[in-house]
């Protein structure tokens, strides 16, 4: 079967690598100016952890965190084909960050703290007002979600140019006694020329080895961002001109259409209630925001999903894009790693399409790939290996 090493399932297995099995330590912030929906959406996304929400600036003071399964169906197909006992999906950890203001990068509206809460993430989900309704406040007292992104953008870039400029100092001295890193003083005069117009650090073009040199500043901006346009119920299907402002505005960047009112009711409802009211609003649950936004997040962060599948169980594994076989089996156990000899592997598409482990091994989609394989979104493997 398709499954975990059978040494796992053995008692004298050693202990698995935490670190690295869940989610690999991924998190991914929501920020924003206060009261834009962030806190709600949290609670919709993590679905059972409340944080507080509520209609006034910094109800949020310490960032909540909770862990978000990502939605895939592929796995389930696998589990049923199986008849698995257990489903495992992969997941993503959403930390939802106090509001920032004008003034967050000089410690306005305890704009340190929250800033040094970003730092600790991988991505951004920017959460951006885009309904108008009077009786929630608005801490600039007007609606334009295209001068929000850009106040919270500029706070990130001025807090970055404090980081670049303390650094210079220092390298301007490492340089002159031979400790400074290769190519870090140019990365940092690109970086703080950038940061210093209002640009962000991920549009600075650096090399490999700029990039390594300052990757200890964990810059704010040089994280990947996605934009949630948060809208009312009626525009979720279609958007609205705040919704194409921000795409405007942001480029290419990622721009995901979401309503955290709608999203928080949906946690409270019936798969039968949950398909009524989604239709209701012309969207389904797939095309629906809070699965998009994950969607997008997992993307962005350049991940990819493997299987393993059997009876016993059926879980969806995360890697970065690109990572070869030893390195996948490693996110399951460091001795799959360690001990590498081969992993058997099927296409989700191929295998489904033959019916199940068996037919797909007779009709030779089954391969044994070595260790200079490079595992593909949705390949379902079987590692061999021996410590």
């Amino acid at each position: 079967m398709l499954a975990l090493a059978r040494a796992l399932q053995r008692s004298t297995a050693p202990r698995l690598n935490r670190r690295r099995v869940i989610s690999m330590g991924l998190k991914t912030g929501i920020v924003g100016l206060p009261n834009v929906g962030k806190s709600t959406l949290f609670n919709a996304l993590t679905g059972d952890i409340n944080a507080e929400a509520a209609n006034y600036p910094f109800c949020t003071i310490e960032p909540n965190v909770g862990v978000v399964s990502v939605p895939d169906e592929r796995l389930a197909k696998l589990s049923v084909i199986n008849k698995s006992v257990k489903t495992v999906a992969t997941s993503l950890e959403f930390v939802d960050i106090a509001g920032l203001v004008k003034g967050a990068s000089k410690g306005e509206g305890l704009g340190n703290q929250f800033l040094a809460n970003i730092r600790e993430c991988d991505a951004i989900v920017h959460m951006v007002r885009c309904f108008e309704n009077p009786d929630v406040i608005h801490v600039e007292n007007s609606i334009d979600p295209v001068r929000d992104v850009e106040v919270i953008e500029l706070e990130l870039a001025l807090s970055d140019l404090q980081q670049v400029e303390k650094r210079m100092e220092r390298a301007g001295k490492d340089k002159k006694t031979g400790k400074a890193p290769p190519d870090e003083l140019e990365a940092l005069m690109k970086l703080q020329s950038a940061l210093d117009e209002g640009q962000q650090a991920r549009d600075v073009t650096l090399t490999e080895k700029e990039l390594e040199a300052v990757q200890g500043l964990n810059l704010l901006t040089i994280k990947p961002v996605i934009y949630a346009c948060n809208v009312a119920d009626e525009d979720l299907a279609e958007g609205n001109a705040f919704v194409d402002a921000v795409k405007k505005h942001c480029g290419d960047a990622s721009v995901v259409v979401v309503s955290a009112q709608v999203e928080s009711e949906l946690v409270s409802l019936d798969a039968a209630d949950r398909d009524e009211f989604l239709d209701a609003l012309g969207v389904t649950l797939e095309g629906c925001g809070l699965r998009a936004l994950v969607r997008t997040a997992y993307d962005t962060l350049g991940l990819i999903t493997y299987y393993t599948s059997g009876p016993t169980e059926s879980r969806a594994w995360t890697i970065r894009e690109g990572w070869l076989a030893p390195q996948a089996a490693g996110v399951i156990h460091g001795d799959f790693e360690r001990g590498f000899i081969k992993a058997e592997t099927v296409g989700y598409d191929a295998l489904v399409g033959a019916g199940d482990e068996k037919a797909a091994k007779e009709a030779g989609l089954m391969k044994s790939e070595g260790k200079e394989y490079v595992v593909k979104d949705g390949d379902v493997m079987l590692f061999r290996f021996n410590v």
